[in-house]
């Protein structure tokens, strides 16, 4: 490899590298029938709001938590992917 290369590789790494730190911190929310999660890229669950109608139905609300959880993880995963795609974009991956 030329030195270009090397040096728009170790650009590149550095860059993927930012991009990962800042989505770990970053804050994403998933929400459910009166739950809503905030969770942050690391998949690290911060808040937790419950609709207090909730508390008289455990298993509506157990359904909800979960539901809420599993939507927070999708976000997260989907902003991952699109932020992390443009680094492979064109490289053959």
């Amino acid at each position: 490899m030329n030195r270009n290369m090397v040096q728009k590789l170790q650009k590149l790494q550095k860059e993927m590298q930012e991009t990962q730190e800042r989505l770990q911190m970053t804050e994403f929310e998933g929400k459910a029938s009166g739950v809503r999660i905030v969770m942050l890229g690391s998949h690290q669950v911060v808040e937790l709001k419950i609709d207090p109608e909730l508390l008289e139905d455990i298993d509506m609300l157990q359904d909800a938590v979960l539901l809420a959880i599993n939507d927070a993880v999708a976000v997260v995963d989907k902003k991952t992917e699109e932020e992390m795609s443009r680094f492979t974009m064109g490289m053959g991956f």
